[in-house]
């Protein structure tokens, strides 16, 4: 089984979306690491960045790695400043 570990960055900006859209990513997330394959539609590799990756949520994205049962989450942030 996998497990999601947030950097110090992700949270804060978790913290600071409305409550919806927050709890929307924090099950899109929870999703991806209890079955991968949920979620295949929605997970790209990141371009320019080897070994990371990116799951679509709505207008958001969350750029995460993985290391064999740990899923690392990078990075929260709108899909434009991406």
């Amino acid at each position: 089984m996998k497990v999601a570990i947030y950097s110090r960055d992700a949270p804060k900006t978790l913290r600071g979306l409305p409550t919806n859209v927050a709890n929307r990513i924090r099950g899109k997330v929870e999703q991806y690491v209890a079955d991968p394959a949920s979620q295949a539609n929605n997970v790209k590799a990141l371009q320019g960045e080897k070994g990371y990756l990116r799951l679509g949520v709505g207008d958001w994205r969350v750029i995460f790695r993985e290391d064999g049962s740990v899923v690392l989450i990078v990075r929260v942030a709108a899909r434009v400043w991406l």
